[in-house]
This record gives structure tokens, sequence and C-alpha cells, in this order.
């Protein structure tokens, strides 16, 4: 999917004369709580390990193969000093470094 989300946007830039510009991949994350029924671990796992797997391989995506996409994560901590909500469940660690789920770097 998020291969998709990606090769939608170098499409959509194509189109306005914009194929040379650079893609990045900005915080990009998933709440594992807080919010809706989707804020989950499982799907947070899921989602960073996809981002954090297109960001290593420097294959690209089928848009553009050979092309590495720069990402960053939104946050490696969940913010417990913020107000009760969505905000706080980003991190892949909770304040005291133990992790949430575990995230695949290379």
């Amino acid at each position: 999917m998020l291969h998709a989300m990606v090769d939608t946007v170098y499409t959509a830039m194509e189109k306005v004369g914009g194929q040379k510009v650079e893609v990045v991949l900005s915080e990009t994350g998933w709440p594992w709580g807080g919010g809706p029924a989707v804020a989950t671990v499982e799907y947070a796992k899921i989602h960073n390990n996809n981002a954090v797997r297109l960001a290593a391989n420097p294959n690209g995506t089928p848009k553009r193969p050979g092309k590495g996409l720069e990402t960053y994560l939104f946050a490696m901590f969940n913010e417990n000093l913020k107000n009760e909500g969505i905000e706080q469940h980003y991190g892949l660690y909770y304040p005291d470094m133990n992790e949430v789920y575990h995230v695949d770097f290379p």
C-alpha cells in the first residue's frame, strides 16, 4: 500500500511537470492507541516495518525503480507529557526506553 501511495505522488508530480522532484516520506507513522479502533499495536507495527523496509530497499518503487526513498518516522518515543489522546501513542518506545513493538531496522 505504501508503494502505491508514493507512486501516486510521483504520477501526480509528473502530470504537472515535476519529473525531477524528489519525494521524501516525512513524519510517517501509525498510532498504536488513544484513538479509533484502527489505532492498534499490530497496525502500527505493520506500517512502520513497511516504511523502514521501503526506505532500506535500494530497488525503489514500481514507478521509480532503483530510486531509494528518504524516510522519517513520526516519533521514536511516546510523548507522555502531551494531553491524553492519539498524539501520545505514535512512539516505537515508551519513555522508559522499553519497546512498544519491534521494528526491524537494517
